[in-house]
């Protein structure tokens, strides 16, 4: 599968998620973009959603977060007042994206969003975790025939095969899942990366990691266990007063996350008994069967003259036992390797 140019199988898609780390400062938000580049990201994805395509501005209890989260205290209204990006940036905010040569998406929360986002023709659609109930939407987004890339983060069993029935049911085939933990910031003992291989095995797609914990290290995890798409969220600084900075990584955090899971696919490899040409001569440092003490021609072989030890140039340890009771052929001084023509019945 390819998202724009990038094809998933021969990397993984590390993906810097703008969010609110904007402040609505559209140059803030270009720096940011420019920061993502430098520090490897190969895509940049925003949200598309006003406060009043996501929710209604009303103040009941049930509009009220207090779900133990870093955002209550708020209504629903509130939060994405501050959070959301203003869609007349994203025109400019996908031109530099790509200039840079970024792979530039996004997030849609409702029809109007997907509709806005096909006429900036982007390569991909994310569906946000609390979306993967909302079939109409997945079914509408994945009718454009663009990869899925779909967040699992609150879902059961039954929510994540629904939601891929709904791709497929409009012909798309081209599902990505992501685990998730919708917790801000997720604790580590509600991670379960294990769940990953088990998502690719049970669905048969493509799996990644939309990522809400602190630091670098279960991304970087997730990778070793077999995700092509890693999501984290991305900040200038931490100075910045943004709803999601805690669980954000700056510059310098995202890049060491990029270096640690390119260093992870090269050890990765494949599955391979094969020995490079260095482990072969490394090879030299294993044991072997030596001589240890001066035998005479004609005298028998005993563990007195014959150990297993370091190098590795004389015969294979295996043969101990059939060495020992058999006569030297020659001569043979302490510090040398045993042969098979060193010895005779």
């Amino acid at each position: 599968m390819k998202i724009d140019s990038f094809i998933l199988k021969e990397k993984t898609l590390i993906v810097a998620e703008l969010s609110a780390n904007h402040k609505h400062d559209i140059e803030l938000a270009k720096d940011t973009i420019y920061a993502m580049k430098e520090a490897g990201a190969d895509a940049v994805k925003l949200q598309t959603y006003t406060p009043d395509t996501i929710t209604i501005d009303c103040n009941n209890e049930y509009f009220q977060i207090k779900q133990g989260t870093l955002w209550d205290g708020k209504t629903f209204y509130e939060l994405y007042k501050e959070s959301y990006t203003p869609w007349e940036w994203h025109y400019e905010l996908k031109e530099l994206s790509e200039k840079l040569g970024l792979i530039f998406f996004s997030t849609p929360f409702d029809k109007t969003a997907v509709d806005f986002l096909e006429k900036l023709n982007v390569p991909a659609y994310k569906i946000a975790s609390f979306e993967i109930t909302d079939i109409p939407l997945i079914e509408y987004a994945a009718s454009k025939g663009k990869p899925m890339i779909i967040s699992t983060g609150i879902a059961t069993l039954c929510d994540i095969q629904e939601a891929v029935e709904a791709c497929k049911r409009v012909g798309n085939n081209q599902i990505i899942l992501l685990k998730c933990t919708s917790a801000y910031p997720a604790p580590l003992e509600d991670v379960n990366l294990k769940t990953i291989p088990n998502i690719a095995k049970t669905f048969n797609c493509i799996v990644g990691l939309s990522d809400h914990t602190l630091g670098i290290s279960i991304p970087v995890a997730a990778v070793a266990l077999g995700a092509k798409v890693i999501e984290k969220h991305f900040i200038l600084s931490r100075d910045i007063d943004s709803p999601d900075k805690v669980f954000s990584l700056t510059p310098d955090e995202f890049k060491s996350m990029v270096n640690t899971i390119r260093d992870v696919e090269k050890a990765l490899g494949k599955i391979s008994y094969e020995l490079t040409d260095k482990i072969k001569k490394s090879r030299e440092f294993c044991r072997s069967l030596f001589v240890v003490k001066d035998i005479k021609k004609g005298e028998k072989f005993s563990e007195e003259h014959i150990r297993s030890i370091r190098p590795g140039y004389g015969l294979h340890p295996k043969y101990l036992k059939n060495v020992l009771g058999k006569k030297a052929a020659k001569d043979i001084k302490r510090g040398k390797p045993l042969r098979f023509e060193d010895l005779v019945d």
